[in-house]
């Protein structure tokens, strides 16, 4: 995942605000009632167009195609694309176990007058706590179909503009199915391979297109506040070295340099206090096959863990992608304090091996979006600035160039 050695290039997480002609079917799809199946591919396709070109405009080099084509959220989405679990009520030991089902963590009891102004806000579609998704049978990829109307129409979108490259977000194994109940494999370990096995056919699929694939996974760190305590961090780091490796697994044989992994610590604009950190993590994360890691460096709560990174030992073949501009404000950075972030990563693992990107998604899945779409582009707009201030200060130049 080399940066071109005469510039640094900007991308962001993928997830980005919806059209409201989009919402508009994905909200009859998610009631479940009938809707034109034609005349919504159209306005995939469309919307898909809109936003790469609105992108490219933007000054973004490697974009997505927004996670239009998703009918959840960027981890619920592949629940629709794999076989082998079914939902059931909880009973109650299972209601109380917050690896079964889910449940809030830390942040949430210590601010339960926030969260209850905060949640009617955000037009969240939240999981109810008293339901199990079950493993009752073998984990299969059943998602053919729209994992490739996805990379048909971010192929076709990108191909009438003029940007570096593209990418489809996919989700990791320990988001995919965060909180379950096995009753079909012998093990955990058997069932998270098996769930690996089944999500290595959507990054190959992406993959051989030729596109970059993005791997989310948000609830590999955010499930640290919900178990520790009473759970110890190494009983938690135990936990999640297993999703590591399964991921590993997944990864096997595919091009490591066209694969990217993004960790945030929960996309919602909130305390945040009891994350976990990232130097208690970092070891594991630097195990993964891949060529990236975008990771959240601007948001106020983990900036400062830039020296992280100072004190690791990243290998040669991998780039750092911290996000420079966040989801969580309104308020748009600053060119310069975009650069100088840049810099900085830089310093520590040379400018070559430096990508600009963002926090998190600007939208947690179709109705939730995190800023106003016209903050959303000019956030992006300061990013691609600040890449060219940033690119003018390593390289020497008057003027970023391509």
């Amino acid at each position: 995942m080399a940066n071109k050695p005469n510039r640094i290039l900007t991308t962001h997480v993928g997830s980005l605000v919806r059209p409201p002609k989009l919402i508009a079917f994905l909200q009859e799809i998610e009631g479940g009632r009938p809707y034109d199946e034609s005349a919504h591919a159209a306005c995939l396709r469309e919307s898909v167009a809109d936003v790469v070109r609105q992108q490219a405009e933007a000054g973004v080099d490697i974009v997505s195609d927004g996670e239009f084509g998703k009918t959840d959220n960027w981890a619920w989405y592949i629940q629709q694309r794999i076989s082998g679990f079914s939902p059931r009520p909880a009973t109650p030991e299972e209601a109380q176990d917050p690896l079964a089902t889910m449940s809030m963590g830390r942040d949430f009891a210590a601010f339960p007058e926030f969260y209850a102004e905060y949640f009617p806000t955000q037009n969240l579609r939240v999981r109810p706590a008293n339901v199990v998704n079950v493993c009752t049978g073998p984990i299969r990829y059943i998602g053919q179909a729209q994992v490739q109307r996805d990379i048909a129409n971010l192929k076709a979108a990108s191909a009438k503009v003029s940007v570096e490259d593209a990418f489809l977000p996919v989700v990791a194994p320990a988001s995919a199915f965060p909180f379950y109940k096995n009753e079909y494999y012998k093990d955990e370990e058997s069932l998270l391979f098996a769930l690996a096995e089944a999500l290595r056919e959507e990054y190959k699929a992406v993959l051989d297109a030729g596109l970059r694939v993005q791997i989310d996974d948000a609830f590999l760190p955010w499930t640290y506040e919900r178990i520790v305590p009473p759970m110890t961090l190494a009983q938690y780091r135990k936990w999640a070295e297993l999703r590591i490796d399964a991921l590993n697994h997944a990864l096997e044989g595919l091009p490591q340099e066209r694969i990217r992994y993004h960790i945030c610590w929960g996309s919602w604009n909130a305390p945040h206090i009891y994350d976990v950190p990232l130097k208690d993590i970092v070891d594991l994360l630097l195990k993964l096959r891949v060529g990236g890691y975008q990771f959240e460096a601007a948001n106020v709560r983990h900036e400062h863990e830039w020296k992280v990174w100072q004190d690791v030992k990243v290998p040669e073949d991998r780039v750092l992608i911290p996000g420079v501009i966040s989801h969580v404000t309104n308020v748009v950075e600053h060119p310069e304090l975009v650069a100088d972030r840049l810099v900085r990563y830089a310093g520590i693992v040379g400018r070559e091996r430096v990508m600009a990107g963002s926090d998190c998604g600007f939208a947690q899945g179709p109705f939730t979006r995190r800023v106003h779409p016209t903050i959303q582009w000019a956030k992006l707009r300061a990013q691609a600035e600040g890449a060219k201030i940033a690119t003018a200060r390593l390289w020497g130049q008057t003027s970023a160039t391509s």
